[in-house]
Parts: structure tokens; C-alpha cells; sequence
């Protein structure tokens, strides 16, 4: 522990000691409200690859270093972990994945086995089961089990006899199926096995197991040399398209049930929300009901929306699965580009997706692999820590180093407050997240990337009670160092304004402020306009259009009626016609109004704090939606999958009671 907090304050020191700005030019207002809240948070977390596989066998004294920068109370204090299951390349391919990219398989060939025999495993033999397989991640799991509160393994690639093109960095042609559909049973049941083998072994449990990674993208390709033997990609892969992944599913849960396992299937683990969104429109119901949990990546940010209102439509838990990125210019580890850009990332990815989780994908990364001329001229700042993945058995700290970067430090402001129970709540701008615990707002995280100081001004008068020692102290990573404490400010008239520095991630730590003001809350009437069109719903004998706003009509108001699950963010309302007295429905996959309460004529309204809502129905998971994205007087509402588009949000301005 020592020697974690000496590597953190040496690394704050060497940040750049710019003068800071003399005073703030730009304010901001913050309005965290408790009226909206997400699902309990599950907590921060990484997958292990591939660096557990590169430094699990390194010494002692560099390796549980480390663990204690991942995993550790003054680290970054991360309580999710992803064990990937290797696939594995033949015994007579030669190495040619990146450091630490080779993840030993978890299956024993039998002597003189070459690439071209791919008949001889079966499954659950134990002949052909290696059950010490992969000793470096797993020295991993032992070392931070007693920090992990949640587990989950994947795969990247199924092993070498179980894909088309004999080896696991992806077919020879990206965007052909690479799981033989004669081996699904098969490579579910390998993952099973090697996944109760890890409980029984190590004394952990597994929440879900995910069978893909990124599977429907054209990233893995394997590609030969002369000689015959593969010199790329780099890393294991394989394409799984939607249809094949609704035969893998159901495959790997039976696999589960079968090996005593009591995880659930968590898929798609899509490189991005829109690609996510393709997957699970492809699956049949069947195949939905038999995942748990749904993930998805964010190396693209489109449609993050989507991704939210399908969970809530389907019911179930949604993670942010995997991120990293380069972020600045070139590999730096005293720039504030990097930690700035990876807090965006995290503020947009809680606001826009309403996850469960949030993991970056190795909080790792080799540092000779990101040093200028490896990958970049300049290089790159993937990963938080970074550390030569060559490093020998007579290495030290001191010439084996691990380096920490700003993203380290930015993303404790996250880590250290916001803790797995919390809430987070919605709040009116793109620059922050809150989260309550139990009824109290304990955390606001603000980012400032701009070069000025800035005012900012938490307006707390959403929350039912501010006691008269409220008050909120500042935590700021900036040019200048990590996790600094400031004073604590007074809370005055539900308001406490501070300044933050240029550049910079702060954390406001609360206290004495609780409670929910339920006269912030949604309900009660309202006009419905279409962010796309301009125009407002209205009824149109038992079906709904949109009409050129009158504020003189009578049915053009709707009165919006909370009807369970209190504030949580997935809450139902109904929705009334004010005139009427009926209530928008789904119906035969078309939208009517109906005069009767049923699961039909309930509503998840989801919001990302800018006032404009979409509207999922609680029966079939569909949102309310412009028809053919129309703009014209009259045009018909109806139901579609989610799709982020503008003809699925709705404006709610209040009509004052008549």
C-alpha cells in the first residue's frame, strides 16, 4: 500500500505546474433531480485481457503493485472483473498475436495435434480438458477476488477446431460466420466447463458468462504469409452474425445448466450501440427471453439512446461493457487531454445509456506497444496504467515500471464517489452525473474541458430537504494534481456555487441534502410535441396523430399519470388524453386510444435531462414514433423499435390547471 500512494503522489507531481486561470468567465448551472432515478448501480470494472495473461506471472513485487492500482482502496478501486476464456491456436502455429494476446486454451490436444486436425476434442472429456490452463490471469483472480463483487466471463474466439478458418484471429474473409454452426454445442459447452472450473478452482461465482465479443462487426481477419502461417490480425476474433449468435444463446444456456452453472447468458457485446440494436431486433422473443443482461461498447457513441430503451422495453439490466481510446496527442503521462476525454466518455455514457455497469476493456496496456513508433509515431495513451508486457522474473519496479496517465486519475473522480447501491440521477446538463444513496445526494461530477475557470452552481431545489449545514466540497484533477481536496462551501438558499479550474474533472462531494421536492416530479398535464415535427399529439378517433399545435385545443393536452415504480427510471405512467379520457395504448403493433388500463396502456418515459422524452411501452418494448419520420398536419403515430431518431422524442410543456 505504501508503494502504491508514493507511485501516486510522484505521478501528481510530475504534472505540469502552469499558473491556473486568474478567474472564472463562464458559469454553469447544475440541477441534479431525484425525480429520475437509475437502477442501482453494479459498479466499475475491466477485463483482465490481455494483460493479466501478460504480467499474471511477473514478480511479486510488480504485480500485486498493479493489482492494488486496479483494484486497490487508493487505486482506482474497481469491484467488476471480466475473465476472458481463450480459444487458442493449434500446438504447431507459430506465435504471432500481440503481447499478451495469446490467451491460453482451456483444452488438452492430444500429442503431434497440428491445425489440420480439428475432430479429436469432445466435449466434457476430461482427456481433452485442461483443467491448469491459463495460470497467469487466474494468479488475477485469486489476487483481487476478495475486492470483485461481480463476475463475468466472455470469449473472444472459439479455439482454432471450432472456426472456419482453423485460427482464432478471425476468418479469412471478416464478414463470413467464423463458429462452425456444427460446433455452437460444442463451443458453449467448452465455455461452461472452463467456466465452472474457475468457480470450483477459485472459490468465485459467475454472474453471467457472454459467448461474443464485437460479433458482428468485419474487424477479425486472419491473414497468411507465404509460408502459409498467419501474420495477422493480432488478436482473437471472430465474426458471429445475428443469426448465428440466436443459435449460440440458447446453446450456451443449456451448456450452463448442463455444467451446474448458475450464470446467465449476457449478450450482444457489440463494439456500439447501433450495431447492438441490429443484433437484438435480429433475435427471435425466444431467443431475448434466454438473455439476462445486455451489453454493449462504446467505440462508437451514435444511438446510445436505443440502446437504453431496449433494455428497458426487453426488462433487463444494461452494461457498458468495454471502452478505451486515445485521446491527446501522442503518449503522454502529465497531458490532461486523456483523463478530460475519458471523463466525457463516462458522463455521456451514464447520461445517454443509464448502464448498470461501466468497464474499460484493459486498464492495462503495454507500454512498448504504445510507445511512439510501435503503433503511432507520436504513440498512444490506451489503457490507464501502462507497463512493458516483456518485463522478466529478476525485473523490479524500478526497471519494470508501470506509469499512470491522466485517465487514472480522472476516472478515480468517478471510482472513489460514485459506489456500486448509488443512484445516478438525470441532470440538465451534458457536463456532469449525480448520484444519490439511499435518499441522500452524495456525488456530483462536473467536467470543465475548456481553457477558463468556470462557476459552477449546484441548484439542489429538487430534492425535498436541505438541512442548514448542507454543504458540498470540492475534489479536483487537474494540471496540477490529483484528487485535491478544497474547502467545503455552505449551501444557501438550496444553492452552493464553487469554482473549478481549467481543465479539469471534479468531484463535489454533498452532504445534508435529501429527499425528493415531489412537486419537481413528472405528472400532471401536458402538451406532447414532437422534437422532429414541431407539431403535437392528438386523437384522432381511437388512433393518434400529430397536429399543428393550437393552444386552444382542448385535446391536444394530456394528462401524464405515475402509476409505478416510483422514481425509478423505469417507472410507468399512463398517458391521457385530457379531452377524452383516453389513454395512448399499443395495440396489434399499432398505437390506439383506449379507454381501459392494461400493460398495453403503460409507459417507460426516458430522458437524458434536456427535456425531451421517449415514451417505450411497458407490454412490447416499441416507442412511440412519427410514422415514415413525417412532418405533415395529420401524419400518423404508430410503434417502432428504438432507434434514437428525433421522431421519437417528445417535448412535455406544462398546461397550467384550468
Amino acid at each position: 500500500m505504501t508503494r502504491i500512494v508514493a507511485l501516486l503522489a510522484a505521478s501528481a507531481l510530475t504534472l505540469s505546474t502552469a499558473v491556473p486561470a486568474a478567474a472564472a468567465v463562464e458559469s454553469v448551472t447544475v440541477r441534479p433531480d431525484p425525480t429520475y432515478q437509475q437502477e442501482p448501480f453494479q459498479g466499475w470494472g475491466t477485463s483482465l485481457v490481455w494483460f493479466a495473461n501478460a504480467t499474471g506471472g511477473y514478480p511479486d513485487e510488480i504485480r500485486n503493485q498493479l493489482a492494488e492500482l486496479l483494484f486497490g482502496e487508493d487505486g482506482l478501486n474497481l469491484n467488476i472483473a471480466r475473465y476472458n476464456v481463450g480459444g487458442g491456436n493449434a500446438p504447431d502455429v507459430p506465435e504471432y498475436l500481440r503481447a499478451g494476446a495469446a490467451v491460453p486454451g482451456w483444452w488438452k490436444a492430444p500429442a503431434g495435434t497440428t491445425r489440420a486436425d480439428t475432430d479429436w476434442w469432445k466435449p466434457g472429456d476430461p482427456r481433452f480438458f485442461d483443467a491448469a490452463a491459463d495460470p497467469r490471469q487466474r494468479w488475477w483472480v485469486d489476487r483481487i477476488k476478495q475486492d470483485v463483487t461481480r463476475w463475468e466471463s466472455f470469449s473472444n474466439s472459439p479455439p482454432w477446431f471450432q472456426t472456419v478458418s482453423g485460427y482464432v484471429s478471425g476468418g479469412f474473409d471478416p464478414n463470413a460466420d467464423q463458429l462452425r454452426e456444427d460446433r455452437i454445442g460444442g463451443f458453449a459447452a467448452y465455455l461452461a466447463q472452463a467456466t465452472a472450473e474457475l468457480e470450483r478452482a477459485h472459490g468465485i461465482k459467475f454472474d453471467t458468462v457472454d459467448p461474443f465479443n464485437e460479433p458482428n462487426t468485419s474487424y477479425w481477419r486472419t491473414t497468411l504469409g507465404p509460408d502459409g502461417n498467419p501474420t495477422g490480425g493480432r488478436q482473437e476474433g471472430a465474426h458471429i452474425g445475428p443469426a448465428l449468435q440466436a443459435k449460440v444463446v440458447p446453446a450456451m444456456a443449456q451448456a450452463l445448466r448442463a455444467n451446474e452453472v448458475k450464470a446467465t447468458v449476457s449478450a450482444p457485446d457489440e463494439t456500439n450501440p447501433g450495431i447492438f440494436a441490429d443484433d437484438w431486433a435480429a433475435y427471435p422473443a425466444s431467443v431475448r427471453a434466454q438473455v439476462s443482461q445486455l451489453n454493449v461498447h462504446t467505440y462508437g457513441t451514435a444511438r446510445r439512446t436505443s440502446a437504453r430503451d431496449i433494455a428497458k422495453g426487453a426488462g433487463k439490466p444494461l452494461w457498458m461493457s468495454e471502452v478505451d481510446g486515445h485521446w491527446g496527442s501522442g503518449q503522454s503521462f502529465t497531458s490532461m487531454e486523456p483523463g478530460l476525454g475519458i471523463a466525457e466518455r463516462v458522463i455521456d455514457d451514464l447520461r445517454e445509456l443509464e448502464p448498470r455497469a461501466w468497464l474499460l476493456w484493459q486498464a492495462i496496456e503495454d507500454y512498448n506497444n504504445m510507445k511512439p513508433g510501435a503503433e503511432s509515431p507520436d504513440g498512444m495513451n490506451w489503457g490507464v496504467v501502462q507497463i512493458p508486457f516483456d518485463c522478466g522474473a529478476q525485473d523490479t519496479l524500478a526497471t519494470c515500471p508501470a506509469r499512470v496517465n491522466t485517465k487514472f486519475h480522472a476516472l478515480r473522480n468517478f471510482t472513489h464517489f460514485v459506489k456500486p447501491g448509488d443512484r445516478l440521477v438525470n441532470v440538465n446538463t451534458t457536463t456532469d452525473v449525480a448520484a444519490v444513496r439511499n435518499t441522500e445526494l452524495k456525488t456530483v461530477v462536473h467536467l470543465n474541458k475548456s481553457d477558463q475557470a468556470r462557476s459552477v452552481t449546484l441548484d439542489l431545489s429538487a430534492f425535498g430537504s436541505v438541512r442548514q449545514n448542507a454543504s458540498v466540497r470540492p475534489v479536483v484533477t487537474d494540471q496540477h494534481g490529483a484528487l485535491v481536496k478544497g474547502a467545503a462551501v455552505r449551501v444557501k438558499d438550496r444553492k452552493a456555487t464553487l469554482s473549478v479550474p481549467a481543465k479539469s474533472v471534479t468531484t463535489f462531494e454533498v452532504s445534508g441534502v435529501s429527499g425528493v421536492n415531489r412537486a419537481a416530479a413528472l405528472g400532471g398535464e401536458y402538451r406532447l410535441t414532437g422534437v422532429q415535427s414541431g407539431k403535437s399529439l392528438a386523437p384522432s378517433g381511437t388512433s393518434l396523430v400529430q397536429r399543428t399545435t393550437d393552444p386552444a385545443a382542448a385535446d391536444q393536452v394530456w394528462r401524464v399519470e405515475r402509476r409505478a415504480g416510483g422514481y425509478d427510471n423505469r417507472a410507468q405512467f399512463s398517458v391521457v388524453n385530457a379531452a377524452t379520457g383516453q389513454r395512448i395504448a399499443a395495440a396489434g403493433g399499432n398505437v390506439v386510444l383506449s379507454s381501459t388500463d392494461s400493460p398495453a396502456a403503460r409507459w417507460v418515459l426516458s430522458s437524458t435531462g434536456d427535456g425531451t422524452w421517449t415514451f417505450v411501452n411497458q407490454e412490447n418494448g416499441s416507442l412511440l414514433d412519427v410514422v415514415g419520420e413525417s412532418r405533415e398536419d395529420g401524419a400518423r403515430i404508430g410503434l417502432y423499435q428504438a432507434t434514437s431518431g428525433a421522431n421519437q422524442r417528445w417535448s412535455m410543456t406544462a398546461v397550467p390547471r384550468r
